[in-house]
């Protein structure tokens, strides 16, 4: 059974910026290339940082308006850093968090969910960008078709990690949603039985009502070892 990686489902040719680009010019390549955000990286393609549409309105948000008139109480230049927030360095969301090509999914969601964060760099074992991983590349498993998805569950799970003759345990798929049905000789199988097609990439949700013909939890609860 094979999990897919960062590295199948990323984005391999990245849009980067350098530390001295423009306000504008990162305005100007959102634009041209329809992207949100861009990795900052030094001479090498190693990330500095992240700047998004965020980090570009966050900064305007302070300008004066109109008419001349400050969003909120005026500070120095220095204390507000504007108008020193021009290039992407002073934009920048740092330090990058960033994900390796060989994470699984779950990994990667976590450490976005953790960071709070749309989308991550990918850098190689020497920490230059190869790539980017955003939050919708994660989704992409989830457009499997049901029938993909079942037959991973009964030739790669069933039959092939759990060696479960034909027949044993039966698996139907609709909109990503597996129930399983069948007879196991253990109940203990139940969970490991669970556990593995959850992993599966597509699926949504579980349900089971598989049959069992002794019920060995039962008998360490009444005889624990």
């Amino acid at each position: 059974m094979q999990h897919r990686t960062v590295f199948e489902v990323m984005t391999h040719q990245v849009v980067a910026v350098g530390p001295t680009t423009p306000f504008k010019e990162i305005v100007r390549i959102f634009s041209d290339n329809d992207i949100t955000a861009v990795p900052v990286v030094d001479n090498e393609r190693r990330p500095l940082g992240v700047v998004s549409e965020a980090d570009l309105l966050r900064a305007t948000s302070e300008l004066p308006d109109v008419e001349g008139r400050w969003a909120g109480v005026r500070l120095l230049s220095q204390e507000r850093e504007l108008p020193d927030a021009e290039t992407a360095e002073r934009l920048m969301t740092s330090p990058a968090v960033t994900a390796r090509p060989g994470w699984n999914l779950v990994e990667t969601a976590r450490t976005m969910h953790r960071s709070g964060v749309k989308r991550l760099p990918v850098t190689d074992e020497a920490g230059r960008l190869v790539g980017i991983v955003s939050r919708s590349d994660l989704l992409r498993p989830f457009l499997r078709s049901d029938e993909a998805i079942r037959e991973e569950i009964e030739r790669d799970v069933l039959a092939g990690t759990l060696r479960l003759a034909p027949g044993t345990v039966h698996a139907a798929v609709a909109d990503g949603v597996v129930t399983l049905t069948g007879r196991v000789d253990e109940r203990a199988d139940l969970p490991v039985i669970e556990r593995l097609c959850r992993s599966v990439d597509g699926v949504v949700a579980l349900h089971q009502s598989i049959d069992y013909t002794y019920d060995n939890l039962a008998l360490d609860v009444e005889h624990p070892r």
